[in-house]
């Protein structure tokens, strides 16, 4: 944690507006979603409903009486995923609406399609060089909410802790696969020799992808 910073403040909730509850639950249960809770008052007034997203730190929460807030008026919300190809498929797979991969125009903030992180022009297919932050795709609840997924596999420099997590198996194979391409090309430019240290090589190489810091040659 940075020396200088106070106490932790983690982002734990998201609240989305929605019309009808039952709907919603549906969905995002059927997004494969955890459902941690659904808590109605026994008045009737008030219905907290709280899902988690596989491997993330933060919740939603929707309900009734629980946001002033318009349904469907969530919009900009990202999940980040470490395969935006598999991650899109697998909502396919599940019965859910979602756009084609895209990925920005260099930064063209004027244009006729949905704006999000990079702009308001959509360019169809996985970014070219593949690059970390700049593939997307987007998807709707049933009552408009917008989510976006966006492709990370290398985290810009300060943007995490020093701690290397996964929180799952594929998250962890994607990254072996990363680091055996690296690896592979390491290999090449030390003469083709097999490299016994391999294990400290992928190692470091995990590490500071996660952390963002300049990846090993």
């Amino acid at each position: 944690m940075n020396a200088n910073a106070g106490v932790d403040m983690k982002l734990e909730i998201v609240v989305i507006p929605v019309a009808d509850v039952d709907r919603a639950k549906r969905f995002y249960g059927d997004l494969g979603w955890r459902l941690d809770a659904d808590y109605p008052s026994d008045d009737g007034y008030f219905r907290v409903i709280q899902f988690t997203p596989p491997g993330s730190g933060c919740s939603v929460i929707f309900g009734k009486n629980v946001t002033a807030a318009a349904p469907g008026s969530a919009q900009g919300l990202y999940l980040i995923v470490s395969d935006i190809e598999a991650a899109r498929q697998e909502l396919l797979d599940r019965g859910v609406a979602i756009s084609e991969v895209f990925h920005d125009a260099a930064g063209v903030y004027a244009g006729s399609d949905e704006p999000y992180l990079f702009g308001r022009v959509r360019i169809g297919g996985i970014d070219p060089a593949r690059s970390s932050y700049r593939s997307f795709a987007s998807f709707q609840d049933p009552d408009g909410n917008g989510w976006l997924f966006q492709e990370i596999t290398q985290r810009l420099p300060g943007r995490v802790e020093a701690a290397t997590t996964f929180h799952s198996p594929q998250d962890l194979a994607a990254a072996l696969r990363r680091a055996g391409a690296a690896h592979g090309e390491h290999e090449k430019r030390t003469g083709g020799k097999h490299d016994e240290n391999w294990p400290d090589w992928y190692a470091e190489y995990i590490v500071r992808e996660q952390a963002g810091e300049e990846l090993p040659l």
